[in-house]
């Protein structure tokens, strides 16, 4: 169960983040309003949740969690992948040394965006993608090991992160999609399976027993809702436009 979240307002430079998507610009006020609609989301499942002031030194910085991963041993202050990205590391350690004793760090020449890293229990999946290299996992396993933790790795091919068509729900249910529905890695879960129409659904959000689901994937849902989870709809169509989705948007632990 979680307790806590970090989230970041964005700041209105957020028009002209990363992205490979083709939905157009965002609109700012209105991802101002669903950012808000998030952090009441996370606060109904029982975090305590503090907001960070918008940064426009960075104009993905409202995607919190590619710069820190958060585990129960210990915090990790990744080394992002995407040089316009990479100096919000240095804004994430003060705050998570207000809530952790121990905060590592991912240094060059490893890269690693924590969307690529799925947490499963007490063992860590690692993607490697465009964003993380092996050097930045391998450095991460070895810190997770240190505290007791495991970790592997599992190369992409065709996501921006690994969390962009995983998640994991508890109780050994895995939301899957796209090149993970055969890989080996995964062959033990439960899988939920995403169609490839509904693949951004695939980054849905668990949090305390409630899944939180980006809205307008009717059959993501009704399979999510049919395993027994309880559910909460989300729009959160402007963070789509820039590859991001609901886990991007915040740090939980």
């Amino acid at each position: 169960m979680f307790k806590n979240a970090i989230v970041r307002k964005p700041c209105p430079e957020m028009i002209d983040g990363l992205t490979s998507a083709s939905l157009g610009r965002p609109d700012f006020l209105k991802a101002l309003e669903q950012h808000s609609q998030y952090v009441d989301a996370l606060r109904s499942c029982g975090l305590e949740v503090e907001v960070l002031e918008a940064d426009s030194q960075f104009p993905d910085s409202v995607f919190v969690e590619d710069v820190a991963l958060c585990t129960p041993e210990c915090a990790i202050v990744t080394n992002p992948g995407a040089c316009s990205r990479n100096g919000e590391k240095l804004k994430i350690r003060s705050v998570l040394e207000s809530y952790y004793k121990q905060v590592e760090s991912i240094r060059a020449p490893g890269s690693l965006d924590a969307g690529d890293v799925m947490m499963v229990g007490q063992h860590y999946y690692i993607g490697i993608s465009q964003r993380t290299n092996t050097q930045g996992a391998d450095q991460l396993i070895e810190i997770l090991e240190r505290y007791g933790i495991t970790g592997s790795t599992v190369p992409l091919k065709e996501m921006l992160h690994l969390k962009s068509g995983l998640s994991y729900l508890e109780q050994n249910h895995l939301l899957i999609s796209g090149e993970f529905i055969n890989h080996p890695a995964f062959a033990e879960f439960q899988k939920i399976e995403v169609d490839a129409n509904e693949s951004y659904a695939a980054n849905s959000l668990w949090v305390n027993s409630t899944v939180l689901v980006p809205s307008g994937f009717p059959r993501t849902l009704a399979k999510i809702k049919k395993t027994g989870y309880r559910t909460l709809i989300l729009d959160v169509s402007e963070f789509r436009k820039l590859d991001g989705g609901l886990s991007c948007l915040s740090l939980r632990f």
